[in-house]
């Protein structure tokens, strides 16, 4: 049967549904376009599969997606990625309206670009303003602790924080995190624990080695912190990243370590509780290390085997100008521009919107690989082992590394 519809692969997050349907309806009253669309929202192993792992970007069974960074090696090898050169030349568009940060990871051979900005936000600290301001809540953490309330900067002081603000008879702890296994969140968050602990991803051949002393550790402080009901919320362990946002947003926890997407979105959705109460920080790290963030970001991607190539090209300049950007923002998601970023208005509503820029200074990207989302799901099964059993943490680490190694 022909295909009719412009079908497109939506990222589930309801901002982000909201988003992309507004500006299509804008899009299609400026054009005089009369031209119906299905945008199917679907969560991360879902997307994935139907973009990805059963060719639907190669094949036509979609003309655009939302598509991750992380699988954009894998996309581009299986040939599923429309280069979107002629296009941009054509219209001659400006891509300097975007931080360099936000360019490099979908450019490819021979300079081809096989996406446009999306969604962004690197990982960092988000904090309860209010609790920490409170007098109050400082002169009881002095009483309790011998020092003065503030952001925590080491894993230490972290995990103190953490504990004074655990309260479960008024609904409130001390920290959320997404310990659901979807290939993404355990990761995040074991790359973030590698990195503030002085380890990296890469040997110096640049070959993934995950089989190190400072990997151990980190593992040994996430299983100690989601398995710890003195300091974290009781569904960590379930949630993904957008219900941990979630919590956050109904004010369940005083602390998270997520993407500044979900700091931004508590200042926006009408079920946050915290509107204005909020602020972002950098991510602890060990006393003397640095800390670290993860740039991930998403973009908007043509399918290779689409027949609605200029149409889908079209809505995306759409949806990557200024006012749509914006409106992205407004709705809860992370405009990518730096207009964006710097808008005076946005700034009003997120006072912190402008750290973007800054946080960005110092976040790290993952491996480029093809192969990495088997990867990411071996390190994935390697969290929940470690989270879940008690199997010696060097034995899960020197198995998981052997998998690693055949996927070169």
């Amino acid at each position: 049967m022909e295909k009719s519809k412009f079908r497109f692969a939506v990222r589930k997050f309801q901002p982000f549904e909201n988003a992309i349907q507004k500006i299509w309806e804008s899009f299609c009253k400026e054009r005089g376009l009369d031209i119906e669309a299905e945008f199917v929202a679907m969560d991360l192993p879902e997307l994935h599969d139907a973009i990805i792992g059963r060719g639907g970007l190669k094949n036509g069974d979609w003309d655009a997606a939302h598509i991750v960074t992380d699988w954009l090696d894998e996309a581009y090898s299986s040939e599923s990625l429309e280069a979107l050169n002629p296009y941009l030349e054509a219209q001659n568009l400006n891509l300097e309206v975007w931080s360099n940060s936000l360019l490099e990871a979908q450019v490819f051979e021979q300079k081809e670009i096989v996406g446009l900005p999306f969604h962004d936000g690197p990982e960092c600290l988000i904090i309860r303003k209010d609790l920490f301001e409170s007098e109050e809540e400082q002169s009881n953490f002095y009483i309790q602790f011998g020092r003065p309330l503030a952001i925590p900067k080491t894993w230490d002081e972290f995990l103190e924080v953490a504990s004074f603000f655990q309260r479960p008879d008024q609904n409130l702890y001390g920290t959320v995190l997404a310990g659901y296994p979807d290939g993404h969140n355990t990761v995040y968050d074991f790359c973030l624990q590698l990195w503030t602990r002085g380890g990296n991803l890469l040997n110096e051949k640049g070959d993934i080695n995950i089989n190190q002393q400072e990997a151990i550790d980190a593992l040994d402080f996430y299983k100690s912190w989601v398995n710890n009901n003195d300091i974290v919320h009781p569904h960590a362990k379930d949630y993904e990243s957008v219900q941990c946002g979630l919590a956050f947003a109904r004010g369940e926890a005083a602390m998270m370590i997520n993407w500044f997407g979900f700091a931004a979105m508590c200042e926006v959705i009408e079920e946050s509780k915290v509107k204005g109460k909020i602020d972002v920080a950098q991510i602890p790290s060990l006393e003397y290390t640095d800390s670290a963030s993860l740039n991930i970001y998403w973009l908007y991607a043509i399918g290779k085997g689409s027949d609605k190539k200029q149409l889908a090209f079209d809505f995306i300049q759409y949806a990557t100008s200024a006012e749509s950007d914006k409106l992205l923002t407004l709705e809860g998601g992370i405009g990518c521009r730096k207009s964006t970023w710097h808008d005076a208005e946005i700034n009003r509503i997120i006072p912190y919107y402008h750290k973007l820029e800054q946080l960005h200074l110092y976040a790290k990207t993952l491996p480029r690989t093809a192969t990495w989302a088997k990867i990411a799901e071996y390190i994935d099964e390697m969290m929940v082992r470690a989270m879940t059993t008690d199997e010696t943490l060097a034995n899960i680490l020197v198995e998981t590394q052997e998998k690693i190694d055949k996927c070169r």
